[in-house]
């Protein structure tokens, strides 16, 4: 999964302290988005977003499914970012210019460092499957941002089960669990699984922000009922989160550090400036196999560079609640 829209809108990350909690419940509504090469398939996009950019480092996050489709996606680029694939339903084989060939399954952690530049493809096994899952990207902090290139597939995550709660550590730290995905910044990513009449509470660092989002079923957090659709923002100085389902729910929280760098994405592109994002089209379009690589199995086949807007890339300010 990645971002194959043909006419992909600029997204500047400018770096900005969110709001404080008391402003109110924050519930943004996805973007459906239809992905070019992917027949039949759409996605509900809620980051970023106009009045949320940024989640900490998370920065991209993408829902496909539950859906019964052919994913045929070739070879693509990335720069600057780290891509986090978590699949709840179906397999997908992921190759890249690293030299990995894996498949993509339900239960594991699925981390690719683009770090300068990287190239990949993911097609799924079998005919139109029924697939979902979500993916999501980190910004690489500058001191990362031109990195070699990795991936990284994490099969036995730390798992923390109290009250009819089930959290699975994808990255970071909670209640001294630690995820083995490398990360460059502070962040925290866990799938809750809540058994039906599940109540407890979930310890947050107050120095980070969070979002939560609902993949099945509903539950209450704080009180606010949620269900699948809207990503719901939790500012910083949060320091629990109390949760609650009557008929049981799978959700997913990230968080972090509010990232303090200004940054520009488009496409596939992270970048701190509109010259780092025309530096690395022009090098994927001229086919830079020094900065990109080739993806292993599929000759020439790969994915054209849409044409930039005709406007200067610059920071986009987080709007304020």
């Amino acid at each position: 999964m990645t971002n194959l829209e043909t006419q992909p809108q600029e997204s500047e990350l400018h770096a900005d302290q969110p709001g404080q909690q008391g402003s109110g419940v924050q519930l943004l509504e996805p973007r459906e988005v239809p992905l070019g090469g992917v027949r039949g398939m759409r996605v509900r996009r809620t980051l970023p977003q106009r009045g949320l950019p940024m989640v900490g480092a998370w920065c991209f996050l993408d829902e496909f499914g539950p859906v019964d489709v052919d994913m045929r996606v070739l070879p693509h680029p990335h720069t600057g970012l780290q891509t986090v694939t978590w699949p709840l339903v179906g397999e997908i084989r992921h190759r890249d210019s690293a030299g990995s060939d894996v498949v993509v399954r339900p239960g594991q952690l699925n981390l690719m460092t683009a770090g300068r530049g990287v190239a990949h493809s993911e097609m799924s096994l079998g005919d139109r499957p029924l697939l979902h899952g979500v993916q999501l990207w980190i910004a690489l902090p500058s001191a990362a941002a031109d990195i070699t290139p990795r991936f990284e597939q994490h099969t036995d995550l730390p798992v923390l089960a109290h009250d009819g709660l089930r959290a699975t550590v994808l990255v970071g730290e909670l209640e001294g669990a630690r995820s083995a995905a490398t990360v460059h910044s502070p962040l925290i990513g866990v799938e809750l699984a809540l058994s039906p009449g599940a109540s407890t509470a979930l310890p947050l660092r107050p120095g980070f922000e969070h979002a939560l989002l609902v993949l099945d079923g509903a539950l209450e957090a704080d009180g606010v009922r949620q269900a699948p659709g809207p990503l719901r923002h939790l500012a910083t100085g949060l320091g629990r989160l109390a949760l609650r389902s009557e008929h049981g729910a799978r959700a997913l929280l990230i968080g972090g550090e509010p990232f303090a760098e200004d940054l520009v994405m488009w496409w596939n592109f992270l970048g701190r400036s509109h010259a780092d994002i025309l530096e690395a089209r022009d090098d994927w379009e001229r086919r830079d196999g020094t900065r990109f690589g080739a993806v292993a199995g599929h000759g020439d086949a790969r994915i054209p560079a849409p044409d930039l807007p005709r406007v200067r890339l610059t920071p986009r300010r987080r709007r304020r609640p």
